[in-house]
């Protein structure tokens, strides 16, 4: 892909609503960019996508003094009456990249520093793609300070393939039989790696190889052989690191020797795995800030739903693997994030 940039200010206003489709990331960190454009625009998305509250974003881009108006105050889609904003240092809640990366792209576009603090790390990939391009910002522990309005410099970069979509057949690898599966050129953040750490912890055959740092990112090839896994439990600041795997972690889990247990969780996920477990017959408990799926279930084919969530589509595809006969996935679209993914499964899959 190439792509002929135009500078900080040489964006132009839409002539009709950007859509970004299903990922929250998307509608994220671009509310960022827009509210610094001397324009108004208008981001949306589907109808999941549009359920999904922005007040994390749109405070601190208040705070910067962006004029954001959404549905019932918090929902998509947005309205960003964009101009000048102002620095600030901003102390995230909860930690989260995506608001973070919201909060630094707006900072581009304002005079003087800004900072970001964060409770737990996040995933840094903003950050070293922007040291990357140019950009001066600093890191000291979970600090994060951009001077703005930099001269960005453009680059040749190559993108590692995605740890957390690798997961999907990561999981896959271990609770088929037989298994013995090559990933190549995944990235290898170690702010992203916390997935890869879990399953070594829970006892998984994997082996990291052809390691080399690109663009500021280390990436390798990822072995994954069918074996035994123990269990485990996903709590306090692992939940954070491992939200965008729990629903494929929770189908290991319910492979497992010992089960998963998962705390300290806020995701309107649960509720969708728990209704897609109960239907292939595997028991789940909901608790009030996550979920315990017990080991050494058996999988029962069956309808499943996606619910128009990605994360949801592809974990209960790698869970039909283990049914006993023919699964249905409605609503299969909705692995918009990664749309090579079935023709991907087929051929790791050899079905």
């Amino acid at each position: 892909m190439t792509v002929h940039g135009k500078g900080l200010r040489g964006w132009r206003e839409p002539e009709g609503d950007l859509d970004a489709g299903n990922s929250e990331a998307t509608i994220r960190m671009m509310t960022g960019l827009l509210a610094g454009q001397p324009f108004m625009s208008r981001i949306c998305g589907d109808e999941s996508l549009s359920r999904r509250p922005m007040a994390r974003v749109m405070k601190p881009l208040a705070e910067m003094g962006a004029k954001i108006e959404a549905r019932d105050g918090q929902y998509p889609p947005l309205t960003i009456h964009g101009g000048e904003l102002k620095p600030i240092d901003y102390t995230l809640p909860v930690a989260s990249a995506q608001v973070k990366t919201c909060v630094l792209f707006a900072g581009l576009f304002a005079d003087g520093q800004t900072v970001v603090r964060e409770p737990v790390r996040s995933r840094d990939h903003t950050e070293v793609a922007l040291r990357e391009f140019g950009a001066d910002i600093r890191v000291k522990q979970r600090v994060i300070t951009l001077q703005g309005r930099p001269s960005l410099q453009a680059r040749d970069v190559v993108a590692p393939s995605d740890l957390s979509s690798a997961a999907f057949f990561m999981v896959g690898a271990l609770i088929v039989p037989d298994s013995n599966l090559v990933i190549q050129g995944v990235g290898l953040n170690p702010s992203r790696s916390a997935v890869l750490d879990f399953l070594l912890s829970m006892g998984a055959d994997i082996q990291v190889t052809k390691i080399e740092l690109v663009n500021g990112e280390p990436m390798g090839d990822i072995r994954v052989r069918h074996s035994p896994i123990r269990g485990g439990v996903i709590e306090k600041d692992l939940t954070a690191r491992l939200m965008d795997e729990i629903p494929v972690l929770a189908v290991l889990g319910a492979a497992s020797e010992e089960g998963l247990v998962v705390r300290d969780a806020e995701t309107d996920r649960i509720a969708v795995l728990a209704e897609n477990f109960r239907r292939m017959g595997v028991e789940i408990e909901v608790t009030p800030d996550g979920m315990r799926v017990p080991g050494r279930q058996k999988v029962r084919a069956a309808r499943f739903d996606s619910f128009g969530d990605h994360r949801i589509a592809m974990a209960f595809a790698v869970a039909a693997l283990r049914g006993d006969g023919e699964s249905v996935m409605e609503g299969a679209e909705a692995a918009v994030s990664f749309p090579e993914f079935w023709g991907i499964l087929e051929q790791a899959a050899g079905r």
